[in-house]
């Protein structure tokens, strides 16, 4: 074991630390699929055990008084970067940390957080960069809590927000950056965050995250700019890596893909220490951190992520191919059949495969739908996405009911979109079960 002894105000604090990651071998650098096996966690701190215990402690002892003192300046901002140890649960935990490593590794992040759910990822974020007077812009559609967030919460505290179609060319996104920070100036404030969602949920059109970082320095220069914010759970972190483009922060649902299984709920944020910071000290201070048998579980579900998101990704393939020319298909949102050139170009440049969540559909109206989701077999009738199953719902009767009328007719939220999400079952049997279920419409 290794000793790190570092002075304090003239007092020694001596602490146990971790040996140096393996991220290199001769000159190769691993992959994030080796590096989840191992990466964050020495084996000799913990008994030897091979997988990292769950830490189930609600605080931490300090070696001395010295060392107590240090990592609160770090836990209250009085240094910037979070504590050097660990103190107490609300704050940090060995699981919490160990999964906090890994997560960076995929989108070739500097630092990360974990959150008890994505929510509360998405409320922590917000406010650690909105006051009183702020205009927050975002695309749309949203996942309808960040809508209901943003526009009915944040509204109580004098926040305002503006909105643009995901599709958006950059040019509308300058124009309205434009409007906004006319806005914000006259309500006291500044444009606090930019937060897009891409794909969108449920309708999956793609956002130009460099083409919104274009308008952002056309409007802002390097002035102060709101940074840029958004929701990859759709298709990150395998398919999508937002940070490469342009966008400061990146939120993930980990209940979604990274957790995959459908047995637990947390959240993610990954970006600059410059942009985590503040968003760590709201966390310290209202308690969002996930626990440490969730962060455990999270840690395990990454070993297979890449195996998981590939299988669901080739079989959302074989099922779109299917479904694309049926007859009692009234279209397909599925990024591998896009045939926008505006949205095709964003795909080309952004992503690196069409993920395995889509819409579809179904001719008719809700009635038509309802009976095709009560008549499949395989498929859960159940909301959430990327799980190991294939799940099935209908958005504007359930995630997006609280969406007004109005709103969800102009997002292109109707009464027959059916959201899919594909699970690593056998394609052909997905297929048959889709092929009986649309022949019962």
């Amino acid at each position: 074991m290794s000793e790190h002894d570092d002075d304090v105000a003239g007092i020694p604090v001596t602490r146990r630390m971790p040996k140096a990651p393996i991220e290199r071998i001769g000159g190769r650098k691993l992959k994030p699929a080796t590096l989840m096996m191992g990466h964050g966690y020495d084996p000799e701190l913990s008994e030897g055990s091979l997988k990292p215990p769950i830490f189930l402690t609600s605080t931490f002892a300090f070696e001395n008084a010295a060392a107590g003192k240090r990592f609160f300046e770090g836990i209250t901002g009085k240094r910037p970067g979070g504590s050097d140890g660990l103190v107490y649960s609300r704050f940090n935990g060995p699981n919490q940390e160990i999964l906090e490593d890994r997560l960076s590794i995929w989108d070739e992040a500097e630092d990360a957080l974990v959150f008890s759910s994505g929510m509360s990822a998405i409320t922590t974020v917000l406010l650690a960069n909105v006051n009183q007077g702020d205009v927050v812009v975002h695309s749309g559609p949203l996942y309808a809590a960040t809508e209901t967030l943003i526009n009915k919460i944040l509204g109580r505290f004098g926040v305002t927000f503006l909105d643009f179609p995901a599709g958006a060319a950059p040019g509308e996104v300058a124009v309205m950056l434009e409007q906004a920070k006319q806005q914000a100036k006259a309500n006291g404030g500044k444009v606090a965050i930019i937060y897009l969602e891409s794909p969108a949920n449920p309708t999956n059109a793609l956002v130009d995250i460099e083409g919104v970082a274009a308008a952002r320095e056309q409007v802002f220069g390097s002035d102060n700019p709101p940074p840029i914010a958004i929701d990859n759970t759709f298709l990150g972190p395998l398919w999508q890596q937002p940070l490469k483009h342009g966008a400061d922060i990146v939120i993930y649902s980990l209940t979604k893909y990274v957790g995959g299984h459908s047995d637990l709920v947390a959240g993610g944020v990954l970006g600059s220490k410059a942009h985590m910071d503040p968003i760590r000290a709201i966390r310290n201070t209202i308690g969002t951190i996930c626990d440490p048998n969730t962060a455990w579980m999270l840690m395990r579900s990454l070993e297979t992520l890449e195996l998981r998101m590939s299988r669901a990704g080739e079989n959302a393939l074989k099922v779109c191919t299917f479904l694309r020319d049926h007859p009692k298909v009234d279209g397909l949102g599925y990024l591998g059949f896009i045939e926008s050139n505006s949205q095709k170009d964003i795909y080309e440049r952004h992503c690196s495969g069409a993920g395995s969540t889509f819409s579809l559909f179904i001719k008719g109206g809700e009635a038509e739908a309802f009976r095709f989701l009560d008549t499949m077999k395989i498929a859960k009738l159940a909301v959430s996405l990327g799980g190991t199953e294939t799940l099935a719902s209908l958005p504007a009767a359930m995630t997006h009911l609280s969406v007004p009328d109005e709103r969800r007719a102009a997002l292109g939220i109707t009464d027959n979109l059916v959201r899919i999400s594909i699970g690593v079952e056998d394609p052909d049997d997905l297929i048959a079960d889709f092929e009986q279920a649309l022949a019962a419409v």
